[in-house]
Formats: structure tokens, sequence, C-alpha cells
């Protein structure tokens, strides 16, 4: 377990843009930039998680999983303005976004888009434990959303404060999953061999994070 929180400093927290952003240094033009390019990868998590579940035997794992998909999917019952893809859009409007402009991801930056591809082609072609490995950068997001969060309210008041709902949800969604997901990587991961595995997997998702933050920064720097 050591290992696997060892990676927190590389964790994408850290990452320049980040680290200007929790500064309150961005302008409007590169905080929309980033909110803009990074609903790629919130779009690419329910299909991600998908991937792992259809590679999944167990059906206990599975009752677990699924709930990641309709945090981010919303559903039928909750109406069309339930999850986290919706919270998402809520965001980029506060920040000054069109919705069109957001789903025909006119700003994606290549380097964006490859990296979120690549994540979920990782999802869909290793075994169904490295893809759940990969998920515990969740370890590390409740302390970057508390901080992302108190930035925005204290830095950016210049964007409605219900855009933030999509932070705060995920200050309790987070913890949730990454107790979930340690869970299954500590009964299954037994040998030295299976651990290598884990923390490589979690060692490809903090590269795919900081991938991210690289193709946004170097268009919006």
């Amino acid at each position: 377990m050591d290992r696997l929180r060892a990676h927190a400093r590389s964790y994408h927290s850290a990452h320049p843009f980040h680290v200007r952003m929790n500064e309150g240094t961005l302008s409007p033009e590169q905080i929309r930039g980033w909110v803009a390019n990074r609903f790629a990868y919130q779009e690419a998590i329910p299909v991600k998680d998908a991937a792992i579940l259809s590679n999944c035997p167990d059906v206990a794992v599975r009752r677990r999983w699924i709930r990641r998909i309709t945090d981010h999917d919303g559903t039928e019952a909750d109406g069309p303005t339930s999850g986290g893809i919706e919270a998402w859009l809520r965001l980029g409007e506060a920040c000054g976004l069109t919705r069109e402009e957001i789903l025909d991801h006119r700003h994606l930056q290549p380097g964006v888009r490859f990296a979120v591809d690549a994540y979920v082609d990782f999802a869909r072609r290793k075994p169904w434990v490295e893809a759940v490995a990969s998920s515990l950068t969740e370890l590390f997001a409740p302390d970057l959303m508390a901080e992302r969060l108190a930035a925005f309210e204290k830095y950016y008041t210049w964007i409605e404060p219900d855009g933030l709902e999509y932070f705060r949800n995920r200050l309790f969604q987070a913890p949730r999953d990454s107790e979930h997901a340690l869970e299954i990587v500590v009964a299954h991961c037994r040998t030295a061999a299976e651990q290598d595995a884990a923390e490589a997997a979690l060692s490809f998702k903090c590269d795919v994070l900081w991938a991210i933050m690289d193709g946004i920064d170097h268009a919006y720097a």
C-alpha cells in the first residue's frame, strides 16, 4: 500500500498548470481551456468503467463498481440533469462556455485526446484488476478537490458558485471509490508480480493525467 501511495508525488496536482490554478493566477481564458479539455476525460470515465465491468467476472465487484457509471452518467430516475458529466457541463457554462462548444470538442487539444484515448484503451485491454489499480489516483483526489474548490471560491469569483457542484460531489465520491478499488487490489494482488503490475497501472494513470495537463498547458500557458 505504501508503494501505491508513494505515487502521490507524480499526481497531476503538482503540475505547474495546476499549481498556478490553485494559486489563483490563471486567466478566464485559461480556466475555460482547462474546463473544455478536461471534459474529454470526464466523458470517458463511464466508458472506462464500463470496459472494466465487461472484463470483470466478479458479481460483487460489478454490483459496486457500476455506481461509478451512474455517478457520471446520472440515472433515468434522477432525470437528465443528474450525474457528473452534466455537472461538468454546468461548470463550463458557469465559466462562460456554451454546451455546444464543450460537447463538440472544438477546443480539444491533440495531446489531451491521445491521453484520454490511451486510458480507455488500457481499461479495455488490460486484466480487470490492473485497470482497477489504475483508478487509484483517486486516493489523492480528495485533497486536490478540497484545494481546488477553495481556490475557485477565493480567486475565481467570476464563476457562478452553482457551477462548482462537481468538485463538491467528488469530495465524498472519490474517497468511497478509492476505498473500494484499494480493497480489490489488496485482495487480488498477492504475488510480487501482481503487485508490480498494479503499481505500474497506477503509474500509467498518473502519466495520463500529467499528459492531459501538459496538453492544456502547452495550448493556454
